[in-house]
């Protein structure tokens, strides 16, 4: 049984209203819950909705509970084709990922996020599809210290698992950015295992990334047994944490990734991965080095850089509790969803 419910999610201050589509297939319990498009220039797991749709079609009678997928979670972003809403629409949260659980009686955000939260809230587990930029490594990212959700990020299916520390854990960069508002941390908080997959590239259709998405929803319908057989991950899946740390450029100037710079190498602190120089003068005005020992899993594309921009990001070694490191010494990696 599949439906397609159009839901109004706020209205505008003309009266136009934001609407969305929610599709519901199948029927009963467990409830996984799959959204996209949080922000809007993320259109990847949109397009990993429709080919999961087609596909569930065809396999409708073997659904054993319920699947909850929202293809575009705020319209108007997506309209945009921007990562959050112009300010003149929500000054208050122009970025949904961090209005929720939601105010039905809040800014529009917030009144988006609470109208979503009513079927997010029923859920046994929950999948916000993120995307990447080309720079970024493609994984998935928990709660540090949610057992149930390390093991969902698991299942899902990406080669590297990021752990990232929340709440009163997590150093003071998390709540001065308003992180304990996004999708993934209020469900986990509120006791709903729940992942975040950062599928690579944003505003262009990759078909990699795509199938990525695609595979790991349907590995999340088996892992809780809405679909039968076991997930289909990968062998040697990494686990990792995220320090919200980075390097920076110290100057302005042309940024050049070193060579052997690759998206998923292991690196030690000293490491050298680029240059910044200036481009009229030739001088070097920065060695780029790596600041700590772990996995390199985002490099910048853009090659004009300014002071204080992120150049390179480097996921740590995991070894608290049940996110042990793996067999190559490393365990999580990243970003900020």
């Amino acid at each position: 049984m599949h439906t397609a419910e159009r839901r109004t999610l706020a209205r505008l201050p003309s009266g136009t209203t934001v609407e969305t589509t929610v599709h519901t297939y199948g029927s009963g319990e467990p409830t996984v819950y799959v959204q996209a498009a949080q922000h809007g220039h993320e259109v990847n797991g949109t397009e990993v909705l429709r080919r999961v749709h087609h596909e569930l079609m065809r396999r409708e009678r073997e659904l054993d509970g319920t699947l909850i997928a929202v293809p575009v979670a705020d319209p108007i972003s997506f309209d945009h084709s921007s990562y959050t809403t112009p300010p003149e629409i929500d000054a208050k949260n122009p970025n949904m990922n961090r209005a929720w659980p939601g105010d039905p009686d809040g800014s529009i955000h917030q009144r988006m996020a609470a109208r979503l939260w009513a079927d997010a809230s029923t859920a046994d587990v929950v999948v916000d599809l993120h995307t990447g930029s080309p720079g970024m490594l493609t994984h998935t990212v928990y709660r540090r210290g949610d057992d149930a959700s390390r093991e969902l990020a698991l299942a899902f299916g990406t080669d590297v698992c990021l752990a990232e520390a929340a709440g009163e854990d997590a150093e003071d960069e998390w709540a001065d950015r308003g992180f304990d508002g996004k999708f993934r941390v209020a469900a986990s908080a509120a006791g709903i295992p729940a992942i975040t997959p950062e599928l690579a590239h944003n505003k262009q259709l990759v078909d990699s990334a795509i199938e990525t998405g695609v595979r790991g929803v349907f590995n999340v319908l088996s892992h809780v047994g809405v679909l039968p057989g076991e997930p289909d991950a990968p062998a040697g899946q990494r686990t990792v944490r995220n320090h919200l740390g980075r390097v920076t450029a110290t100057a302005s100037g042309l940024f050049r990734p070193a060579s052997d710079a690759a998206l998923g190498r292991a690196v030690e602190a000293g490491d050298h991965l680029g240059y910044v120089t200036d481009p009229t003068s030739y001088e070097e005005k920065q060695r780029v080095e790596a600041t700590h020992d772990g996995l390199l899993y985002s490099i910048t594309r853009n090659a004009t850089v300014s002071a204080g921009q992120k150049l390179v990001g480097i996921a740590l070694p995991l070894n608290d509790g049940a996110d042990t490191d793996g067999a190559d010494g490393t365990g999580e990696a990243g970003r900020t969803d």
